[in-house]
């Protein structure tokens, strides 16, 4: 368990609080956050706190890569619990966000069905001793659905103040990007799809 690997666990005990936080019906036990008032716009204390998790996280994430390639810390268990606390982060978030009426569904779907194609072509050539490598493309849409995700927890604020829909079109940009990236993964990776297995092949030729 190198420095990597903590930063990345730390990740997932961030997603879980964070996921408890959004979703825990405080009414239950008599306690509520507080909201407060900004300019016009009733703020929940919640969503904000949510916010900064979201944040201390999302940089957390870009942390964890850097320190494992800089100081040679790069282990398989990294690179998969590096992909499951990514995928819980965000698309745990969105899917929240989108049940509270918060986040469009559309934008969901598609950017949880984008990456169950992405994560099932990299399975696909991993079990083909093939490795898939990362697009800038995905890296974007990463980048502005996580920034996305912090205005809309923030309640767009300080945009909303002028009227200026930031955090929706920032997560509209990352379904754009992840639409493309999804597509540009496809298009590299279809022969690894869709070439034949070749011990299944072995064992047909020995019929």
């Amino acid at each position: 368990m190198n420095l990597a690997n903590k930063i990345t666990m730390f990740r997932i005990f961030l997603t879980v609080v964070l996921i408890v936080l959004l979703l825990f019906p405080f009414y239950m036990v008599n306690f509520e956050l507080p909201k407060i008032l900004v300019g016009t716009i009733s703020v929940d204390v919640k969503y904000l706190i949510a916010a900064g998790i979201f944040a201390v996280a999302s940089i957390s994430d870009a942390l964890d890569g850097y320190i494992a390639r800089s100081r040679n810390m790069v282990t398989d268990f990294g690179k998969m619990t590096d992909a499951i606390a990514d995928k819980m982060l965000v698309n745990s978030t969105l899917i929240i966000l989108s049940a509270q009426g918060m986040v469009s569904p559309v934008i969901t779907v598609i950017v949880v069905f984008r990456d169950t194609v992405v994560d099932t072509i990299k399975m696909l050539a991993g079990s083909k001793g093939k490795v898939v490598a990362a697009r800038k493309s995905g890296k974007v849409k990463t980048t502005f659905l996580m920034l996305g995700i912090i205005f809309t927890l923030c309640y767009n604020l300080p945009f909303e103040l002028f009227n200026l829909d930031i955090a929706n079109f920032l997560l509209v940009l990352a379904t754009i990007f992840a639409i493309i990236s999804g597509i540009q993964y496809y298009i590299d990776n279809k022969e690894i799809i869709f070439s034949r297995d070749e011990k299944l092949e072995m064992v047909d030729n020995d019929k």
